[in-house]
């Protein structure tokens, strides 16, 4: 089970750091992800981190913007997300995946959480 939070309304510029406990099974060799959907749109991939080694992607959009990190010993992963942008504004998932390389697709993952709404005013 994945369980996400701290999503919320804010404005442009500012920051939000959400945050998922994976719970149920040990995920420390799992990679673990954030995905989102904004209205009208299909879901993206936002970032991933791998589990036995500190490394992690992003997509463009994002890169310099958003942080991933994990914690492997309590089974969470976060999003810093500063300087958001109304474009940001999407329900955000976490997932987790067996291979890094993969965890990007939607086939990749293998366990997703409910949302959290982050909403962007501009």
């Amino acid at each position: 089970q994945l369980q996400a939070s701290g999503g919320g309304l804010v404005q442009t510029g500012d920051s939000l750091r959400l945050s998922c406990v994976a719970s149920g099974r040990d995920f420390s060799n799992y990679s673990m992800a954030w995905f989102r959907q904004a209205p009208g749109k299909e879901r993206e991939f936002v970032a991933a981190v791998r589990g036995s080694v500190n490394v992690a992607r992003y997509r463009n959009s994002v890169k310099g913007r958003f942080t991933i990190s994990r914690d492997s010993a309590k089974n969470t992963v976060t999003l810093q997300m500063n300087s958001l942008k109304p474009e940001d504004t999407a329900v955000y998932y976490c997932a987790v995946g067996q291979s890094y390389f993969t965890i990007s697709l939607d086939n990749g993952v293998d366990f997703w959480g409910k949302g959290t709404l982050v909403t962007v005013s501009s």
